[in-house]
């Protein structure tokens, strides 16, 4: 994994981590229901993994373990690998990419309110494409091996 942020990005998110961590779930459990207004979205979760709280925790749980490493991006190999294998067993694909930020940044915002201000917003966001630029680099490799 070698994409990089820039510093000032990079301290952005790990200065917040605490906030987000502290707040987690609450924010995924809003990302999913901005992002569940979408039915065709919708259609590719595993909805008893949302109502039963579970996919909020663990998607809560890797942004945290991300904004955690964000600086040694290296230390995620193993998590990105399983969520790339995860999103193409699910059909995930790069256009869905910016639904989920479409759905995630303002439900950071929704739940930290005056904290997420567009500087951490921005920090954030680029945080997101960073990621999502690792994982459909990864998705694409295991459709074209599927191919």
């Amino acid at each position: 994994m070698n994409a990089t942020m820039s510093a000032q990005s990079i301290a952005i998110v790990k200065a917040t981590a605490p906030a987000v961590q502290e707040h987690g779930v609450a924010i995924t459990t809003r990302m999913y229901e901005r992002l569940f207004v979408d039915a065709e979205i919708k259609k590719m979760f595993d909805m008893a993994a949302q109502e039963n709280g579970e996919q909020p925790k663990r998607l809560a749980k890797a942004i945290i373990a991300y904004a955690q490493n964000i600086d040694k991006l290296q230390n995620l190999s193993g998590p990105v690998k399983r969520m790339a294998t995860r999103h193409f067993e699910c059909g995930v694909k790069a256009e869905h990419y910016p639904y989920v930020a479409n759905a995630l940044l303002p439900a950071i915002k929704d739940v930290l309110g005056d904290a997420a201000s567009e500087e951490v917003l921005g920090a954030w966001g680029e945080a997101y494409w960073v990621l999502a630029d690792i994982l459909i680099e990864a998705e694409n490799a295991l459709y074209a091996d599927a191919a």
